[in-house]
């Protein structure tokens, strides 16, 4: 399911318990979370019926191989 977030951008729900989208895991991991328990923690992610856990683990490390690679252009 889309949602279009307060910005006008699209984003998909990924957790429907807790209704966290990809934007928002992908707004954490550039705040600073680093594993599923972290996001658990700070979103609520698979924290219930887990079924979205696969997809967020799956954001969570695409997200941070980008932030890994901004970095290392931007200290360039």
């Amino acid at each position: 399911m889309a949602v279009v977030d307060r910005s006008g951008d699209l984003s998909m729900y990924v957790c429907l318990c807790n209704g966290v989208t990809d934007r928002q895991i992908r707004e954490a991991v550039c705040d600073g979370v680093k594993s599923m328990r972290q996001l658990r923690q700070c979103l609520g992610v698979a924290a219930n019926c887990g079924r979205c856990a696969p997809h967020a683990k799956e954001l969570l490390d695409e997200s941070q191989a980008r932030q890994r690679f901004e970095d290392q252009f931007s200290a360039a």
